[in-house]
């Protein structure tokens, strides 16, 4: 592969870009499409009517749509004009491209009635589709939908309508066409040229330099195409260009990569495009990058005492509680009316014990070192209600999915230490699907990738730490067809806690092939029977219902003994994913208290997924990281982080350890934000905090930047009103009637507004 090195020095020019300019694209839009629950294949016929079909927008699940829990088969349809024109300005002419995104769980596509192509594996029409099927079916629920179509296709009527019907069949919940984009253009050069910029991090060094490879990838049956290549880098807040190069270059099949080298202020937002524009027709393709940005300040060397301020336990039950304290080391540790049982390690900060008696106990934590003093109390709930605040911890799967060993996990705990992140309230270390034994010996898990699972509980522990494990109600886990819990789950509980584990994520998955339906009783029974298991272990589990919403669970979840449960199906790297899911909760939000937490799945930032080639960082840009960690916190959601912590970067630290961001989550009142207004442009996140004052979350969907007001009677506020930058830590005034701020594509303002935070 052709190398070429680029370096960037700091010039001051006229901003002629935006920073959140993109480039366009001739395509048709794919609108007005229409839905009908059932299956015939007439439906596919352009000349079947369909004005009696309900309306649908994708990109949505149809869950969201009023279509309700609806499983099995449905039908979406629209048409579309092809011109061409859009042939005769395309720089290849041979190719047509239909994209329909996402689509759950698996379809056959129809254009103009012929087939066009099919993901996952359908029943044929001569058959009836059931729940009972569903070992018929197999699901594709995450693979791009995208058909490339030869511009002779007889399929294709130029210059006048088409038809596209898509037939899907749903599993369970999480329904239809959920991504965008949705459209039909021609397969141009920005189709064939394609910029990777995820592959590799940014680096940083010390002094300020930063370096990223970038590729620029010839897909295209030509050998070679020859142009210019011009690279941009930009301050997005100061409106000035960094730096412009240029070079003439012949890019072929092999491609291309770019080192750019930079220096830069951290805090501030930068961001890069690269444009390549052919010699001969001027044609052209565009990409631009976000920099990561660093807004959380560093902590002081004075020690400060973060995380929960409220915990709970069972009488009897082993307590184990770290003082998450960030300052220099060495700190001394101390706490005061500790209830009997109880003792703490003045150099770890570590409480351990059991506490026989129940009730409420408040504690008053000291911790102090050369630099100062710091005191902070909190509240020992003895009773039968675990998980007071949402459950921060990390989760295997989306870093290492089926290459989780115990060295790996062993890894993954150290940092927790070695970072800080155990400072700031990051408690649990969870395996999950993955770890899974290929086997069972009289009836009990044999580990396969762990020599000592109690070893590994306790080195985990004798950080202060929790660890958690994963299993399913099912016959077999969902991917790797190793044994799930059914008809074991009272071995597999005692298994668990004799291994010493504190926290249960149970996945619905293959119990579809057990459950008689999705009546409420066979939704609930799978849960009920595993956590009457757990409880006669005598051991304290947090118990995670993982089974994507299904039912309304979180109308129900605690009745099954649930702490959290998830509402929304995977979430991934993708701002159509992380935002789909994080602002589409209002339903759950109602049944959201302290013990109970509805879960719209893990945190996806920093660089992971499954722990193989595909390992990459977080396909979110910067902005739409700050997003999920601010949406996250303001929803009281669980936080639990998907990323390998061996790669983990400064700017994913500081998104991890900004404590006034945790505090927001972690609120002893735990309630769910709700929208204040919420409209296709932006929406305002509004959350009750315990000390009277409000957290408050601006948020652009637009890709440019965006001027938000948020009027007081949106917040049900009044008066003069203190307000505090919640990432930068500091108070920006008082303000009468509203608060307005500029906001970054897919970015955040969070705010506290009213009582300030102690720092």
């Amino acid at each position: 592969m052709k190398l070429i090195i680029i370096s960037f020095s700091i010039l001051a020019m006229a901003l002629f870009l935006s920073c959140s300019e993109r480039p366009k694209v001739e395509q048709v839009e794919l609108n007005n499409w229409k839905l009908k629950s059932g299956d015939s294949l007439k439906w596919a016929n352009p000349e079947y009517n369909v004005s009696t079909w309900g309306p649908i927008q994708v990109g949505r699940l149809w869950d969201a749509q009023g279509y309700g829990d609806y499983d099995g088969y449905a039908w979406y349809r629209t048409s579309f004009r092809l011109t061409s024109d859009l042939k005769n300005g395309a720089f290849f002419k041979d190719s047509l491209q239909i994209l329909l995104g996402r689509i759950d769980d698996c379809d056959q596509t129809f254009l103009n009635g012929k087939s066009l192509g099919q993901n996952g594996k359908l029943l044929p029409f001569t058959e009836t589709a059931s729940l009972n099927d569903l070992t018929q079916l197999k699901s594709a629920w995450n693979v791009p939908r995208d058909y490339t179509v030869s511009v002779n296709d007889p399929r294709l009527i130029w210059d006048g309508e088409n038809t596209l019907a898509v037939r899907v069949y749903d599993f369970f919940r999480q329904s239809g066409m959920y991504t965008l984009p949705v459209n039909v253009s021609m397969k141009d050069l920005n189709d064939y040229l394609v910029f990777d910029v995820n592959s590799d991090a940014l680096v940083i060094k010390e002094d300020g330099t930063m370096s990223k490879a970038i590729t620029l990838k010839n897909l295209s049956p030509k050998p070679e195409i020859n142009g210019i290549l011009k690279m941009e880098i930009r301050d997005c807040d100061s409106k000035q260009v960094i730096t412009t190069e240029k070079y003439n270059i012949g890019l072929t099949n092999e491609g291309a990569t770019f080192s750019i080298q930079f220096k830069g202020d951290l805090t501030k937002r930068l961001s890069a495009s690269y444009t390549f524009t052919e010699s001969k027709t001027n044609a052209s393709v565009s990409h631009m990058q976000e920099f990561p940005y660093i807004l959380t300040p560093k902590p002081t060397e004075k020690p400060k005492i973060n995380g929960a301020k409220i915990i709970g336990v069972r009488p009897c039950s082993p307590f184990l509680f770290r003082i998450p304290t960030t300052g220099v080391r060495p700190i001394a540790f101390s706490a005061e009316n500790l209830p009997l049982g109880l003792s703490v390690d003045a150099k770890s900060g570590v409480i351990s014990g059991n506490i026989s008696q129940a009730g409420e106990y408040r504690v008053s934590l000291k911790a102090k070192n050369e630099k100062g003093e710091a005191t902070r109390e909190l509240q020992i709930v003895v009773g039968q209600q675990l998980c007071l605040t949402p459950p921060m911890g990390w989760n295997s799967w989306n870093s290492l999915g089926h290459t989780v060993d115990e060295q790996k996990v062993r890894a993954n705990a150290d940092i927790f230490i070695s970072s800080g992140l155990a400072d700031h309230g990051w408690t649990y270390i969870n395996l999950d699907e993955g770890w899974t034994p290929r086997k069972r010996t009289n009836g009990k898990l044999i580990c396969d990738k762990f020599s000592d699972m109690k070893a590994l509980t306790d080195h985990i522990h004798s950080f202060g730490l929790k660890a958690g494990i994963y299993s399913t109600p099912g016959p077999e886990s969902c991917n790797d067809g190793y044994p799930g819990s059914f008809s074991y789950e009272e071995i597999d509980a005692r298994t668990f806690a004799d291994w010493g584990f504190d926290y249960l994520k149970y996945d619905w998955c293959s119990y579809d092939a057990v459950a008689k339906d999705h009546s409420l009783p066979e939704l609930q029974k799978p849960f009920v029977i595993m956590k009457e298991a757990l409880d006669r272990t005598g051991r304290d589990f947090v118990y995670s219902l993982c089974q994507y919403g299904m039912g309304e669970v979180w109308k129900w979840g605690d009745a099954v003994g649930g702490n959290l449960w998830r509402t929304v199906g995977d979430v991934f790297d993708t701002w159509e994913s992380m935002s789909g899911s994080g602002f589409n909760q209002e339903a759950g939000a109602p049944f959201q208290k302290p013990g109970n937490w509805n879960d719209p799945d893990m945190l996806v930032v920093g660089t992971g997924w499954f722990g193989g080639e595909n390992m990459h960082p977080s396909r979110l840009t910067p902005n739409e990281q700050y997003t999920q960690i601010s949406l996250w916190s303001l929803l009281s959601a669980p936080l639990l982080i998907g990323c390998d912590l061996t790669r983990l970067d400064d700017f994913t630290l500081n998104l991890l350890t900004n404590d006034e961001v945790i505090a927001i989550d972690q609120d002893p009142l735990g309630k769910a934000a709700l929208p204040g207004v919420k409209n296709e442009n932006y929406v305002i996140m509004v959350k009750d905090m315990e000390d009277g004052s409000k957290a408050v979350g601006l948020f652009n969907l637009t890709e440019n930047d965006l001027k938000i007001t948020a009027p007081w009677s949106a917040l049900k506020l009044s008066g003069k009103q203190n307000v505090r930058d919640v990432w930068q830590q500091k108070d920006l005034g008082t303000f009468s009637d509203k608060f307005e701020s500029m906001v970054p594509r897919h970015g955040v303002v969070l705010v506290k507004i009213g009582k300030q935070i102690e720092i």
